[in-house]
């Protein structure tokens, strides 16, 4: 007999009513079996970015049910762009995003980390060890690791901009870009360093903009100390540069209005309607329009501007008096465009024509329009603002034609390497704010989780209690990083994970990891493998805290049309 539950419920006049909810139509998995079927879908999750971790990782490649094509080995973009149905296995992609919001690098690791740690709690739930008890411990462990990592942290010197450019190409190696990982690495810096408060431990990213524009190398990408926008002049005979001119005979001073009020006469807001009966009447109404193009531009000139930047459009008449009273002018500027623009000339956004005085004028040194390519591609550069900490980073970068077989049917898709060049960009200025944010930094290679790992599994020890069996199985999750590191890099994992920690333990140096890249030392300092401490201390903890609420799901009802297996 169907199960079935009811609520009484009141409606507005207060008569009561009788909601009946029918259990029927669900599924439910409780106890051990509904754990071990949420680790098992957070596990075949975090095993996909796997095979991505470090800089000798794999890419993957996504393809959208439109036919979009995305290779990367960004673990934040593999698990946005996966399709995900399992409940629990959607947590791993949250964590992921977590990890990408707060801290910016670091995404595959933390997801690795917890599918490690899940592995490690269902082989102690096969032991009999109630999840609470593993949660529990693994709580405890994570502090024990933190401490330690803190304990072996170095203070990193944020003036040293050489060392700097060093933590950058860190997170740059397993990215697209690493042929030109110097110049990037440079790039990323710079563009920080210019938006960077290090008095208060700030960076506003949002003053720093990322253009791409297909065509050219990566090579090619530049630093613009200014603005970059995918606009030109608006009349093909205006000048396409204007800049600040001083000398005997005259002056000519770069003045920029920013309007968000478009050329054209004032409508009105109420449904209206216009009849031309004569051809004076048309005549009129174009006098009309000319007059208020003129009046409009008048204001603008007497106030001084030399160049109009709005975020409407104009038609061919009003374009044509721009050109013709020697006003340039930029249309379709976007509002994100337009409030950076404001911010780094110091304008004022201008609502309306009559609003517009010298006061609210923003400056600038150099306004030029860029072309690049065959086809002689245009943007609009705005550079030497008084507020020198608005900077554009200008990628550049071509299509890489790749061809795909699948299921006998022979593909060919276009892989823009700009997208990709951007998220390796974003890693690496992630990476320099949070040394600028917390100085303190570890050495990569998995030698600070190996480190973590060997103090974890000495304080087990000293433990009586059952916790003593968690402390040890996240000690063997933290292992993992370094194993997987050296299964990435073609090594035998065992073999490398036993000899390193052997030397750790020896010679009590916590700075030695995988050497992946084949440098021929496992020092980690000596190599430059720096991470930052914000960014390890977030993997542990944010990992730890997604396992817990995994392990404290015991009760699952879903509806019968989903499939409660699937990920």
């Amino acid at each position: 007999m169907a199960q079935a539950s009811a609520q009484l419920l009141f409606d507005e006049s207060g008569q009561p009513f009788i909601v009946m909810r029918e259990q029927e139509n669900q599924k439910r998995i409780t106890g051990v079996e509904a754990v071990k079927s949420h680790i098992l879908a957070a596990r075949a999750v975090a095993n996909t970015l796997r095979t991505s971790l470090g800089p000798r990782g794999l890419d993957k490649m996504l393809v959208s049910p439109d036919g979009d094509v995305t290779i990367t080995n960004d673990g934040a973009t593999i698990m946005e762009k996966m399709d995900v149905q399992h409940h629990v296995a959607k947590l791993m992609v949250e964590l992921s995003k977590s990890q990408d919001h707060e801290i910016g690098d670091g995404t595959t690791g933390v997801v690795v980390l917890a599918g490690a740690l899940l592995e490690e709690a269902e082989k102690l739930i096969d032991r009999g060890i109630h999840p609470i008890k593993i949660a529990d411990g693994f709580d405890l462990a994570c502090k024990k690791a933190l401490e330690t990592l803190d304990s072996i942290s170095d203070k990193f010197p944020v003036e040293n901009r050489e060392r700097l450019v060093e933590t950058a190409q860190t997170s740059l190696g397993s990215k697209i870009v690493n042929r030109s990982i110097r110049q990037f690495a440079e790039i990323a810096v710079d563009a920080v360093l210019s938006v960077a408060d290090v008095e208060t431990k700030d960076v506003n990213f949002e003053m720093i903009k990322m253009e791409g524009k297909v065509g050219g190398r990566l090579e090619d990408t530049i630093l613009v100390k200014g603005i970059v926008i995918d606009k030109t002049m608006s009349h093909p005979q205006m000048p396409k540069e204007l800049k600040n001119a001083k000398s005997t005979l005259f002056m000519f001073n770069l003045q920029v209005a920013i309007l968000t009020c478009p050329f054209e006469p004032p409508k009105p807001k109420t449904k209206h309607k216009l009849d031309i009966t004569s051809t004076e009447d048309f005549k009129a109404l174009r006098e009309y329009e000319r007059e208020t193009f003129e009046t409009m531009i008048r204001q603008v000139k007497e106030s001084g501007a030399t160049l109009a930047i709005c975020q409407w459009g104009f038609d061919d008449e009003a374009n044509h008096l721009l050109q013709a009273n020697d006003l340039p002018a930029v249309r379709w500027v976007g509002g994100p465009e337009i409030e950076l623009l404001a911010i780094a000339t110091n304008a004022r956004i201008v609502p309306r024509f009559s609003e517009l005085t010298k006061e609210k004028l923003g400056t600038a040194g150099l306004v030029r329009e860029i072309t690049f390519g065959a086809a002689k591609d245009r943007m609009l550069s705005i550079e030497q603002c008084p507020n020198n900490k608005a900077v554009t980073i200008f990628v550049r970068g071509g299509n890489k034609m790749v061809s795909w077989s699948y299921s006998s049917i022979f593909r060919i898709f276009k892989f823009q390497i700009i997208d990709e060049a951007k998220r390796a960009l974003h890693d690496a200025l992630c990476v320099i704010r949070n040394l600028v944010r917390d100085s303190r930094i570890v050495y990569g290679g998995g030698s600070a989780e190996l480190a973590a790992a060997i103090q974890v599994a000495k304080e087990a020890d000293r433990i009586d209690g059952i916790e003593q069996y968690a402390f040890r199985a996240f000690a063997d999750a933290l292992e993992s990083i370094p194993m997987a590191l050296a299964e990435n890099s073609g090594l035998a994992p065992i073999e490398a994970l036993s000899d390193l920690k052997a030397k750790q333990i020896e010679t009590k140096n916590s700075f030695l990891g995988i050497d992946a890249v084949f440098a021929g030392t496992n020092d980690m300092k000596e190599q430059k493998v720096i991470e930052t401490l914000l960014s390890k201390r977030e993997q542990i903890s944010l990992a730890t805290q997604v396992v817990r609420m995994i392990l404290k799901i015991d009760d699952v009802r879903v509806p019968d049309d989903e499939k409660m297996g699937s990920y």
